[in-house]
């Protein structure tokens, strides 16, 4: 495979939230929402985001973007000259510009849109803040943005709540492509959609990848969906990286435990094979008081004294396989081949 230019790299991101008690507020503790996090993105590809619920997928999707301000760590992010740049280093005025090439598309199509805002309005108000398009101008490019995302011009004037969930979601891409972004963080893009409508939207995605060449980082639940539009796998549990690794590689030889219990709650397309799960015991780690060791150990089935003792170093097990657990090297773990 051609090698592709890094177009973002992340490393030790951390984002933790004070806990704060009393009537004079005094902070207690912190939530580590993003916890040392290391991941790196080329340019083109789409690196899929996965874990439970309240892992931080959507925290560390923020703080890529520096919609919230990360508690620490480094952002490089591939300047128009080529160079890469901590955008966490930046002011208010050095990240304007940079927000252009950085969008989102959120989870919920209907509450991330103002309802008192036309189609017109809402894909036009990025063009219009950023001082690019005006008038005549503006409306041409968003005849031009609805007709990609495959709606109708006649629907310019008409606002939110007249849309289905499909149509909504394709309004929020459109808004998203409208400055011609270099990376967007698809958060949850189709998890409130129905089947049918969640295959439309994931083939447009796909389509618009091609199309403006661009770079996604897609957080998800969804395995399927995961496996289907990514061409790499990231898995976050309570905070902290578990696995990174190519989707093939990663669908078949999971090199984390934690991996391993989530691929074998993967749906087969073959429905007389049974599903073997791993139910893992006990509860999700508090990020407010997370154990000792490996996040992971209390529910771990290979967890050994060392994994109570020491956090595991994020580290490459195999060529572009990153994972961190102190077994990673040796256990065989099943796959869904």
């Amino acid at each position: 495979m051609e090698e592709r230019s890094r177009l973002l790299d992340v490393q030790g991101l951390k984002k933790y939230f004070p806990i704060e008690k009393g009537a004079l507020r005094r902070v207690s503790g912190a939530i580590k929402a993003v916890d040392d996090v290391n991941l790196f993105i080329d340019a083109g590809e789409t690196l899929g985001l996965v874990g439970e619920s309240g892992c931080g997928k959507t925290t560390l999707g923020r703080c890529v973007l520096r919609a919230i301000e990360p508690t620490s760590g480094k952002t490089f992010f591939r300047m128009d000259d080529g160079n890469l740049l901590d955008i966490n280093t930046l002011d208010k005025k050095g990240m304007r510009a940079i927000r252009r090439s950085m969008q989102m598309i959120f989870q919920d199509p209907y509450s991330s849109l103002d309802p008192r805002m036309t189609v017109l309005d809402i894909i036009g108000e990025p063009l219009s803040v950023n001082g690019i398009a005006h008038g005549a101008e503006l409306e041409d490019r968003v005849k031009e943005l609805v007709k990609v995302v495959g709606l109708e011009v006649k629907y310019l004037k008409r606002y939110p709540h007249a849309f289905s969930g499909g149509q909504r979601q394709r309004i929020g891409i459109a808004r998203a492509l409208a400055l011609n972004p270099k990376l967007v963080v698809a958060d949850e893009p189709v998890s409130a959609l129905d089947v049918s409508i969640k295959a439309q939207i994931l083939n447009l995605l796909q389509d618009l990848q091609q199309q403006y060449q661009l770079t996604y980082l897609f957080v998800s639940h969804d395995l399927s969906v995961i496996e289907h539009i990514s061409d790499r796998v990231a898995i976050m549990y309570v905070g902290k990286m578990a696995e990174l690794a190519e989707t093939e590689e990663l669908f078949n030889h999971p090199r984390h435990p934690y991996t391993e219990a989530l691929l074998s709650a993967h749906p087969k397309a073959d429905p007389d094979i049974k599903m073997d799960r791993i139910i893992l015991s006990g509860e999700v780690a508090n990020p407010a008081n997370p154990p000792s060791g490996c996040y992971f150990h209390p529910r771990c089935r290979y967890a050994k004294d060392i994994c109570k003792e020491k956090a595991p170093a994020w580290e490459e097990v195999a060529p572009q396989h990153f994972a961190a657990c102190h077994f990673a090297k040796e256990l065989s773990l099943r796959g869904v081949g």
